[in-house]
């Protein structure tokens, strides 16, 4: 047990903290109809809140916790996921969003159902819902789990259950709708406890060969770490690389990298919800902007402390207990402030997955396949069904992970499974009017046989290039099929007379992002 007495008082602070604003504002947010709903009211939110809003829901065990995990063993190459999402959410703020918006759209499977019909929005629904619960879900349970078990001692099985009851207790007390003002907290706390563990996991490096402390140990830690360990800082990785099979050289760049941003950013319910509170299209760029922007910060807080955890613990097994072992050496009260962030963000994830969950499950499937269900009913069953799939998350994540060195790198190659088909479904429904869902039906079952096939096959190939083969592969059948089918005549999305103009700050932004990405991969190459 590392958690100290001033570790305690910190957790117990920030968790009366957090109760409380969400005690505030979700009286605001919420609304009891006669049918017994408890959905929110669409709230026109600021820009920064949904910036903050959009990194709290994306920020969680499977980046602090996995990401440095990755990090502790490949290096630097691992910020690829951080640093090329900037630039994917402002391409998504400026062709994406504007088409979400103008429909009205509030789930993903709805834009499906509007643009194709019902069986391509309930097909992808389920899909979806399987990702959620045995990927995205069981990993934040895992890699959570794995902090508390590291920090204070308890065994791996109680661990989860206890991180569940707590982030799931959490999610129901606020209606399975996280308030995005509780997101802003928790985006804070997680900040300033990423900081905290960097300065203090630099100035330790700096110590050890004897710098002084202070701004000049923290340069003389990043220096030392650059000099003593360069196989840690390069971006493009060689053939000959160990882990080259996770990220293969320039296909991080210029391949299906960009698949998986544009999947996840453009078209993940979990994510995109976030987006889609906004008063107006600007008011949501101005959102995307920042998040961006802190998105090209995050491997600060969540690549860096690998790899000082590489040069200070040295040996560690699994790699994923990196992180969770460098909070341990915090002094005391630090350890708390820095425990409960990472606890934060593992709430305010678990949060928004279950509220995806539950409002995929009701919105996209039951209406569908029972259209007379009350909405007092839909309520119901969508709570239920968000508690059916953390129960599972939290029944399969030994049996799934229990053995991973890297749980960051299975949620990256069992997402990819869907992630070709999402791209064509949704690029071609947006961008190509002639998509008919014959196309778009062909698109979903390939990306998961021929997947599958890949996978088992040809187990030795890298998940990125089997994602771009999928890829295309893919598109193949949506075009074919498309082509050898009738469109339907009308569509209920309207794709004409789409505003994709930007405003001058933002295609200002969006340069300086460009720019700067070009800069980091210039240099560490």
């Amino acid at each position: 047990m590392h958690l100290g007495f001033k570790d305690i008082i910190v957790i117990l602070i920030y968790a009366v903290l957090v109760l409380a604003v969400a005690h505030l504002f979700q009286r605001g947010e919420r609304r009891d109809d006669e049918d017994g709903d408890d959905t929110p009211v669409r709230r026109a939110l600021p820009w920064w809140a949904i910036g903050a809003s959009l990194i709290a829901a994306n920020i969680s065990a499977e980046q602090i916790i996995g990401m440095s995990g990755s990090a502790y063993a490949i290096g630097i190459a691992i910020a690829g996921y951080e640093w090329l999402a900037a630039f994917a959410m402002v391409v998504i703020g400026k062709y994406f969003l504007p088409v979400f918006l103008k429909n009205q759209i509030s789930t993903m499977p709805q834009f499906l159902r509007l643009r194709y019909g019902p069986k391509t929005q309930v097909t992808m629904a389920l899909m979806w819902l399987a990702l959620y619960t045995f990927v995205n879900l069981t990993a934040v349970m895992w890699l959570g789990a794995t902090a508390v078990h590291v920090v204070t001692g308890l065994n791996m099985t109680v661990s989860v259950i206890l991180l569940g009851l707590v982030a799931g207790n959490y999610a129901l007390y606020v209606g399975l709708k996280s308030t995005h003002f509780t997101d802003v907290v928790q985006v804070g706390m997680l900040v300033l406890g990423g900081i905290v563990i960097l300065v203090f996991a630099l100035e330790k490096i700096a110590g050890s060969i004897g710098a002084p402390g202070g701004v000049q140990g923290i340069v003389s830690g990043l220096h030392a770490m650059a000099t003593r360990m360069p196989d840690h800082f390069h971006m493009i990785l060689d053939p000959s690389h160990p882990y080259y099979k996770y990220l293969p050289g320039i296909v991080t760049v210029g391949g299906a990298m960009w698949l998986i941003q544009f999947s996840y950013w453009g078209f993940n319910q979990y994510i995109v919800q976030r987006a889609l509170t906004a008063r107006s299209i600007r008011e949501v760029q101005k959102g995307v902007v920042f998040a961006a922007y802190l998105k090209l910060l995050m491997p600060a807080l969540v690549v860096l402390p690998g790899i000082a955890a590489a040069f200070l613990l040295p040996g560690i097994a699994p790699s994923d207990t990196a992180y969770p072992w460098l909070m341990t050496t915090l002094p005391p009260g630090f350890l708390g402030f820095v425990f409960v962030a990472l606890v934060a963000a593992i709430i305010a994830s678990t949060g928004s997955s279950l509220s995806s969950i539950a409002k995929i499950f009701t919105h996209d499937v039951i209406e569908v396949v029972y259209p007379g269900a009350t909405r007092r009913l839909l309520v119901i069953v969508g709570k239920f069904g968000a508690i059916g799939a953390l129960i599972v998350a939290m029944a399969v994540a030994s049996p799934l992970l229990g053995h991973t060195d890297q749980a960051f790198q299975y949620i990256q190659e069992f997402t990819g499974f869907l992630t070709p088909g999402v791209i064509v479904i949704f690029v071609l429904g947006m961008f190509w009017p002639r998509t008919t869902e014959t196309g778009a039906l062909l698109a979903a079952a390939g990306t998961v046989i021929a997947s599958t096939a890949y996978a088992l096959f040809l187990p030795q190939m890298p998940f990125m290039i089997r994602m771009g083969h999928v890829f295309l592969i893919c598109l193949t059948l949506a075009v074919g099929g498309s082509l050898a089918t009738k469109p339907k005549r009308e569509t209920a999305i309207d794709l004409s007379g789409i505003d994709y103009s930007t405003s001058h700050g933002y295609n200002i932004a969006a340069g300086a992002i460009a720019v700067i990405l070009a800069g980091l991969y210039w240099y560490l190459w």
